[in-house]
Parts: C-alpha cells; sequence; structure tokens
C-alpha cells in the first residue's frame, strides 16, 4: 500500500511517500480503504518529536489520526455492525504512535470509527473527527454547556473553533468568539453573535462592553488568553483548554485530551444531518504533497482544515 511516513523526527522535509506493507485485521478491528485523511496541528508537533513523553512512538511513523474511506474488512470479534462496504469516519488513535491514517489502508479499532454522515464528501467527513470529538468532549463534559449558557471560545476561527461555535450553539447557547478581524464574518455565519479581536487587548476588558464575564470559556489558545480566562468566566471551574493542562489546574479548570468515542462520532453526524453542523476544507492536497500539507498547517490560521485525498 501507499502511505506517507518518517523514520526521524523533524521538519516536514522528513515525509517521505511510499509503498509499506499491507497492514493485518486484528480481531477487534475494521480494515479501512482510505479516502482522506487530513493534517492537525498536532500531526506536526509529533513529527517534529514534541509527544514522544505523552506516548511510546515506534518508527517508522506513519502520521495521521483522522479517517474517512470504505470498509475493506471486518476482524472477527468486531461488534459493532459495521460491514464491508460501509463508508465510515474516525479518529484513529491507539495507544501508541507508529501507524497512522495517512495511508491506503488503515486498521482502526472498532472502538474509533463510525457510519460517516452521507451529506459530507470524504474530504469533509476526514476533516470532522478529530476537532469535533475535541469540541464536543470539551463542551458536554468538561464545561457541561447548556441552554441559555453564555460560552466563550477562543480561536473560534480554527479547525476546533470553527465546530465547537456550532456544537455549542446546538446545544443551546450562545457563543461570543475570538478571531481575526478578517475571519469576523466566517465565525458569525456559523452562530456566534459576538465577535471580539484578540489583537484588540485582554478578552477579559472587551467583555465588560458585552455583558461582562461568560458562563463557561474554551481556550484554543493558550498563552494570554489563557491566563486572562479566570477574569472572563463567573466561574474558573467552567474553564476548558487543549492548551496546558498545568496552568488551568491552577485555577480549578479542565484540560481535555480527546479521545476516540463511537458516540461522540454518532452524534456530531446527527447535528451534520439536521443540518448545524458543516466543516470548512480550506486546502485539499494529494497524499504526495502531504509535506506542504504540513507546512500549512504550521504556518497557522489556514481558515479551516487541511484534508489530504488518498
Amino acid at each position: 500500500m501507499r502511505a506517507a511516513s518518517y523514520d526521524r523526527f523533524g521538519g516536514p522535509e522528513v515525509l517521505t511517500v511510499g509503498e509499506r506493507p499491507d497492514p493485518p485485521v486484528g480481531p477487534d478491528t475494521v480494515l479501512v480503504r482510505v479516502r482522506a485523511t487530513s493534517v492537525n496541528p498536532v500531526d506536526w508537533k509529533v513529527r517534529e518529536g514534541y509527544l514522544q513523553g505523552a506516548f511510546p512512538h515506534h518508527l517508522p511513523i506513519i502520521p495521521g489520526w483522522d479517517v474517512a474511506g470504505v470498509v475493506e474488512a471486518v476482524g472477527p470479534a468486531v461488534r459493532t455492525g459495521l460491514r464491508v462496504g460501509d463508508e465510515v469516519w474516525g479518529y484513529v488513535r491507539r495507544d501508541d504512535v507508529h501507524a497512522g491514517t495517512a495511508a491506503e489502508l488503515v486498521p482502526a479499532p472498532e472502538r474509533t470509527v463510525a457510519l460517516k454522515p452521507e451529506g459530507l464528501s470524504f474530504e469533509e467527513a476526514a476533516s470532522v473527527p478529530l476537532a469535533g470529538l475535541t469540541a464536543y468532549q470539551a463542551l458536554t463534559e468538561a464545561l457541561e454547556v447548556g441552554p441559555g449558557d453564555r460560552v466563550l471560545v477562543h480561536a473560534a476561527s480554527g479547525g476546533v473553533g470553527q465546530l465547537a461555535v456550532q456544537i455549542a450553539v446546538a446545544l443551546g447557547a450562545e457563543v461570543i468568539g475570538t478571531a481575526s478581524a478578517r475571519h469576523h464574518d466566517l465565525v458569525r455565519s456559523l452562530g456566534a453573535s459576538v465577535l471580539l479581536d484578540h489583537t484588540a487587548g485582554p478578552v477579559s476588558e472587551q467583555l465588560a462592553g458585552h455583558g461582562g464575564p461568560v458562563d463557561a470559556v474554551l481556550d484554543l489558545v493558550g498563552g494570554d488568553a489563557l491566563a486572562d480566562a479566570p477574569a472572563q468566566v463567573k466561574d474558573p471551574a467552567r474553564i476548558a483548554t487543549v492548551t496546558d493542562a498545568d496552568v488551568v489546574a491552577g485555577f480549578g479548570g479542565h484540560y481535555v485530551f480527546v479521545r476516540p468515542d463511537r458516540d461522540g462520532l454518532d452524534a456530531l453526524a446527527d447535528l451534520v444531518e439536521q443540518g448545524r453542523l458543516r466543516v470548512t476544507v480550506a486546502r485539499t492536497f494529494p497524499l504526495e504533497q502531504i509535506a506542504d500539507a504540513h507546512r500549512l498547517s504550521e504556518e497557522g490560521s489556514p481558515g479551516g482544515k487541511i484534508a489530504i485525498t488518498v
């Protein structure tokens, strides 16, 4: 099978595309013929070696955790009802880093994949799972967002942020988003009622003109935004971040590290099919240009997700 891989940590230049052995089909896995994957910031951070303290790494590494494709084979112990020919999507994260999703064939543990929403292309579907589950788990589990809450989403124009805005609105919340001015119209179209410019001074001070502290904060940028978060929210226990576990622990908030979740994928699929969740694919690259996709992700702020066709 064709796959992207790297045999040492480093910049995008370490990525190559070539032939790799076809993977086995484990008892509780489904073999997915991949049609698309995507690039998330965590992918280039893994490639640079930044996550070696969090997971065992086994070189060579095939990058990628998102997948959308067609089931090619089903292990004998699979009990989720998936069948050969089903179109699926998933967040295929294992307990180590080795066999990712930037490949023609991916053996996906059954807990990591679910039926793909019919209304999404493979490229769109591959752009949702990691980012969508991050937003969904942060909002529903860590922050317990519900009707009437005012929720502040930092980096609302990013891959996770765009989905978080829509999910929070679907949960009945009023959403305030931070983004650069050029992205305000986009985030407003997703359902945010107020847009703040993160370059215009502390967000806690900007909130004074928009009803004051909010009920919950989802931080997707860290740094000054996270340091200012206790002043942005009524109760610091309702701060969630994906950036810095140590900082958020200091004021009793929540650190979110996304996990595979079939029920969460099904919940996201329901929102897609209801027309309440859409994904913006900023750029699409063929597998052979995955290094360029990683470079674009590292540059930041592409205005949506980066998809890879396989």
